[in-house]
């Protein structure tokens, strides 16, 4: 009997997901992007509040899992984090009213990091279930009803590993992560061009 109490929640990655990726300062050549850094740099990615606003409408707890070693690098402060997600809250509900988040999480964590208390593996930042157990604890989440939805290898990784529905959207490092969930043999669920179109896919097996 399903429990009445749980809920079901979209676990969304944030850059390259919600909001377009920045470009590298790294020469040309690369397949990395760059760190999204200050306020003024947040632009939505077409359709995202709708998305949201629609997931909610049909029954979604939103939240965002988002890996940010920038902090662990010196180039980023929480601080500047809560700035950055407070402006695209902003322009998520300027767009659509009931484009909301749930919750926010996130791993400031890398072993590369040159801020010490950050400097090190941590089972918060993905593809470690980390957040995901932080917010099931919190929310009271069903995972098996739940989806993630992301575009990187790692959030593909995190949800195999997590036991939820995974689906990759092809902005951000979508194509890259296509090709080496392929080649990892990693299973996805639904392949997205965006997240408004992933919502459509959840929308479709839910009703």
């Amino acid at each position: 009997m399903k429990n009445l109490s749980s809920s079901k929640a979209l676990f969304l990655d944030r850059d390259g997901t919600i909001i377009k990726e920045v470009p590298s300062e790294i020469p040309s050549g690369t397949d990395t992007f760059g760190y999204v850094t200050k306020a003024s740099q947040v632009e939505l990615i077409d359709g995202s509040a709708a998305a949201i606003a629609e997931a909610r409408r049909i029954g979604f707890k939103t939240i965002i899992i988002s890996n940010q070693s920038a902090i662990a690098r010196g180039w980023l402060t929480e601080k500047q984090l809560f700035e950055i997600n407070d402006e695209m809250y902003r322009q998520l509900k300027k767009e659509e009213e009931d484009a909301i988040i749930d919750d926010f999480y996130f791993s400031p964590y890398h072993t590369d990091g040159v801020i010490e208390k950050y400097k090190k593996e941590s089972p918060m930042r993905k593809p470690g279930i980390g957040m995901i157990l932080e917010a099931k604890k919190n929310h009271k989440i069903d995972l098996g009803a739940s989806y993630l939805i992301g575009d990187s290898f790692s959030d593909m990784k995190c949800a195999e590993n997590a036991g939820i529905k995974r689906i990759l959207v092809m902005t951000g490092y979508g194509e890259i992560a296509l090709r080496k969930c392929l080649d990892e043999g990693l299973k996805i669920n639904f392949i997205a061009d965006k997240l408004i179109e992933a919502v459509k896919f959840i929308e479709s097996q839910e009703y």
